[in-house]
């Protein structure tokens, strides 16, 4: 056999090998999708909880239902910049919610707003009165170092949900674990942020990836099949 032959062949037989490893993970990474979905449609199903119900372990309250009823402090509410809607620009609103009987207070996602440059808009405007009656989903806020949070022209608006830095903006202790407001009772247009829905849980692209790392791999080693039936190798 050629030294061209044996070169083709072994290329050949080492990319196929890598395709299929990479076709194999992908498989690896669509079960961890459906698993993960599993996990987050059962824990949105279940009953709602009170704050002080829910996990210590902030990663086995990801996603449980909460309902609580407080008093909304809009004058610390804190806005994150940078958030999508649709394609479009605009914020996020953070407001504590105060709970009678609890010194700590839990940060609430209100929802999003437009604004057109995703930082400055007039808080005011989307104030929901006093009383709150707060149903959603609880998330643990994501670790640091993702660089500087706040934007320094608005000390009140952050780039990240950094629990430190949302802490160093309320004079007073906040939850380590925040909830996205869902419910749409009592909904105004004029001044009710959009709700945040819940993750989609589709399976995304995984088996269509493997499909064509599997497809890399099956025309790899034809390719280099024909080449040597066809004496070019």
């Amino acid at each position: 056999m050629r030294r061209s032959t044996v070169l083709l062949l072994t290329i050949a037989g080492l990319s196929a090998a890598l395709f299929v490893r990479l076709g194999f993970w992908q498989l690896g990474r669509l079960g961890e999708r459906k698993s993960l979905n599993a996990t987050v449609a059962a824990r949105l199903d279940s009953a709602t909880v009170t704050p002080d119900r829910l996990p210590a372990d902030t990663g086995l309250l990801r996603y449980r239902r909460v309902r609580f009823t407080g008093t909304y402090d809009h004058a610390n509410a804190v806005v994150l910049s940078g958030r999508t809607r649709q394609g479009s620009p605009g914020v996020n609103f953070y407001t504590p919610v105060r709970i009678a009987g609890r010194d700590t207070a839990v940060l609430v996602n209100r929802g999003w707003v437009y604004a057109p440059d995703a930082t400055t808009v007039d808080g005011r405007r989307w104030e929901e009165g006093e009383e709150a009656v707060v149903e959603g989903f609880a998330l643990p806020f994501p670790g640091p170092g993702r660089g500087v949070a706040t934007v320094a022209s608005q000390p009140r608006t952050l780039r990240h949900p950094e629990l430190d830095a949302f802490r160093a903006l309320v004079p007073y202790p906040v939850a380590d674990f925040y909830v996205v407001q869902t419910d749409t009772a009592g909904f105004d247009v004029d001044s009710t942020p959009a709700r945040l829905a819940p993750p989609a849980l589709d399976e995304g692209q995984h088996l269509s990836y493997a499909f064509q790392w599997f497809s890399f791999a099956a025309i790899a080693l034809g390719g280099a099949g024909v080449l040597v039936w066809k004496g070019k190798a």
